[in-house]
């Protein structure tokens, strides 16, 4: 095996997993098609480019993507340090001057004399396959990858496709939704039967919404008129994200975002996903106007999302009319919904939790292409792809994996990556994929919040 190791893409996750190898000693091939070519989202020729927000989140260790910073900073991380560096002010987020950023990053990659950059298209110009013949190739191309290189990923990991992610609808955690409010069940389980008494239907539900049966049910948000009717005003009111040209093309096949929905009248949404057929209120006992459903995300039931409600409404609108729901007056979105062309693996079948490819020894993903959502979330992916690169290359094929405690956000993408999944989609970092504290629950969020990061930075030493 030759002695240096190539990353394919110069994005947030190449360029970090590039500073790592480098800084270990090891030469470093990154391949990179700008500036002879960009995606139809890429404009700038420099390395690490930020594309939509310049916002790397909260640096508050009570957010997840908090804790993340943190432990990527624990971990000598080049593009975190970078982003410190270039920050402009946001209040508690870390906001960055994108082109600064950038052009920062670029120039501290140019000055090791170990990273060699090479401007071409791999799978067009190089095949992926040749280049990761004889050498460990990790494969950061991110939403965008370009259609050679995408097919070619699609053979390598045997799948019938790359997801094509048109939209996601919001998930929220289970502990912020309002259960004075919500009910468990499922449609027509849950609707008083015309010759049952009012004692035997609650009685029938309460065992039906027992711990035993709850674990596969819907939980559901009620409506009254008058809340249903403010809240589609709302809706149809509220602020689109402007899509690039070559996303409106494609992003509403099959995909009708919630408020292009509830625009074709008053009626349409209580007729489609907010339908009440089937329910009854457990506080009236009687057929709510309109029922908003969520539906389990994740195996520990932590995370549940909005049935129905992909969407386009920018973040903030999002949180602002999704809050109106009954029920979800307090709820914590751990991801919003959004539509948007966005090539992934399924990484749950081919990949495992330090990003490696089961079925090609020399071959890693990093960053968006393995279903973490988010720049901090790709720069970790770069980190774990790149130091279990470095410890393949140094010992050998029975090499010691470097996996990170699932307490840590870091290890706990990397699990939600690899761990069997029928309905994955990408995550970005959030307390609700970290296993539970154990011991007494703590009720106020912010403590929970900081007994979790507490865990984790122990963990990560």
């Amino acid at each position: 095996m030759e002695k240096y190791i190539n990353i394919v893409g110069g994005g947030l996750a190449g360029t970090e997993a590039a500073y790592q190898i480098a800084k270990k000693g090891i030469p470093v091939k990154l391949y990179e098609m700008k500036p002879l070519q960009f995606s139809p989202a890429h404009h700038n020729p420099n390395l690490a480019e930020i594309v939509c927000s310049n916002s790397f989140k909260s640096n508050l260790l009570t957010n997840a993507c908090g804790l993340l910073k943190e432990e990527l900073r624990r971990l000598d991380s080049l593009l975190i340090r970078i982003a410190d560096e270039t920050q402009v002010p946001a209040g508690q987020a870390l906001a960055v001057d994108r082109d600064l950023f950038a052009k920062r990053i670029t120039e501290e990659i140019e000055k090791q004399p170990l990273i060699e950059r090479i401007s071409c298209e791999i799978g067009k110009e190089i095949s992926l396959k040749e280049l990761a013949k004889d050498a460990i190739t990790i494969v950061c191309t991110g939403p965008l990858t370009s259609e050679p290189l995408a097919k070619e990923i699609q053979e390598i990991t045997g799948q019938d496709k790359l997801y094509f992610y048109d939209a996601a609808a919001p998930i929220v955690s289970k502990d912020s939704i309002n259960f004075d409010i919500a009910f468990y069940g499922d449609r027509y389980v849950q609707e008083k039967k015309r010759d049952e008494t009012e004692e035997q239907w609650r009685s029938r539900i309460s065992i039906h919404n027992s711990a035993e049966t709850v674990e596969n049910s819907y939980i559901n948000l009620p409506f009254t008129k008058e809340e249903y009717e403010a809240f589609y005003e709302a809706l149809v009111n509220a602020e689109i994200v402007t899509l690039h040209e070559f996303e409106k093309r494609e992003i509403f096949e099959g995909c009708m975002p919630i408020e292009i929905m509830a625009k074709r009248g008053i009626d349409t949404l209580r007729f489609g996903p907010l339908k009440p057929v089937g329910f009854d209120d457990p506080r009236t006992a009687k057929r709510p106007y309109a029922v908003v459903q969520l539906r389990q995300d994740d195996k520990q039931a932590s995370l549940y999302n909005l049935v129905g409600f992909q969407t386009n409404l920018k973040f903030g609108e999002q949180k602002k009319v999704f809050s109106m729901i009954p029920g979800l007056e307090q709820a914590e979105f751990v991801k919003y919904g959004v539509m948007h062309r966005n090539t992934y693996l399924n990484a749950p079948t081919v990949l495992d939790e330090t990003y490696h490819l089961k079925n090609n020894a020399n071959i890693y993903f990093a960053g968006q292409i393995t279903g973490v959502e988010g720049y901090v979330e790709s720069i970790s992916s770069g980190i774990v792809a790149a130091l279990n690169a470095i410890s393949q290359l140094e010992q050998g094929e029975n090499f010691k994996k470097i996996v990170f405690s699932e307490n840590t956000i870091i290890g706990a993408l990397a699990k939600y990556i690899s761990t069997p999944n029928s309905k994955f989609q990408p995550m970005n970092a959030n307390f609700g994929i970290l296993p539970e504290l154990g011991g007494k629950k703590i009720k106020d969020k912010k403590e929970r919040y900081m007994a979790f990061a507490k865990r984790s930075l122990k963990k990560l030493t």
